[in-house]
């Protein structure tokens, strides 16, 4: 009886498992098709047709057009892409660096251990927005300075996580004897620690994206992001900014919807991801 009870319930988790990795293929193909898409449209984003300027939605435009006639899905999927593009940079640079101070704090301990987790208190205690305007203010703005600014902001979350997970592995049997055999700090961290934090780096990293797209395109709606000539999401709400009360309602309105829709597509593929590599999760 219980092995015919237990089937119903592998089948349903079969199942779950199933629709999990369809909605990643599904949400990953659609972001991948829009960074290709951005690419390919880069050039007509940036062509002018000034008889042609502050056109509603139509069947030519989609989108309509902005100030100096330029097509606004054209320039809603480039942004998209350049969003992405930041945003890809910035997580995995975070990542790196919560992976580094994780695996640093768990092998040497002591001291180490207590300065990392002073720096991510006290950069969790920082207000987050502000800081990231400090840093793209100081760094003088710019693509650079967006990727650097988010990556320096947005590691202390992981890092705590996989902190707890790298000691999990240091505290475990296997370690124990390699100390024993005597396997140095480093090829323990090499051997043990960092192939068990893979999955995690993985999917953390792909967490971390929709914080990033969200503060690139804050930083550029202030003036602090990527270049004010290049068609960033953040660009494009600044730049609807005076023509709102003309109206002009499509400059703001849906290249703001695309980015949400993007943000939550990739937040998607990280939360299903997170489900399939930790068996604990509740969504299998």
């Amino acid at each position: 009886m219980t092995a015919i009870a237990a089937l119903p319930a592998a089948r349903r988790l079969a199942d779950r498992r199933t629709r999990t990795i369809l909605w990643i293929v599904v949400s990953l193909t659609v972001v991948v098709g829009v960074v290709v898409v951005g690419g390919l449209v880069a050039d007509a984003a940036q062509q002018t047709s000034l008889a042609d300027r502050n056109l509603g939605p139509s069947a030519a435009h989609p989108f309509g057009t902005d100030r100096l006639g330029r097509d606004l899905l054209d320039r809603t999927l480039a942004g998209l892409r350049l969003s992405l593009v930041v945003g890809t940079s910035a997580a995995v640079l975070s990542a790196v660096v919560a992976t580094a101070l994780a695996t640093a704090a768990t092998i040497f301990g002591g001291v180490v251990d207590r300065a990392v987790n002073w720096l991510v208190d006290l950069f969790l205690a920082l207000p987050h927005l502000v800081l990231l305007i400090l840093l793209a203010f100081a760094l003088g703005g710019g693509t650079q300075a967006v990727i650097i600014a988010v990556a320096v902001t947005h590691w202390p979350t992981l890092t705590r996580v996989l902190r707890g997970q790298a000691r999990q592995v240091i505290a475990s049997d296997h370690v124990e004897i390699a100390r024993q055999l005597g396997r140095t700090r480093t090829q323990i961290a090499r051997r043990h620690v960092l192939p068990h934090l893979l999955g995690h780096v993985a999917v953390g990293t792909v967490l971390l994206f929709p914080h990033a797209i969200l503060h690139e395109a804050a930083l550029s709606f202030l003036g602090l992001g990527v270049d004010p000539a290049e068609p960033s999401i953040g660009v494009l709400l600044a730049e609807s900014m005076r023509y709102l009360t003309a109206g002009a309602w499509w400059l703001a309105l849906l290249p703001g919807l695309c980015l949400l829709v993007v943000v939550k597509l990739v937040d998607t593929i990280g939360e299903n991801a997170r489900a399939l590599v930790d068996p604990r999760s509740h969504h299998l």
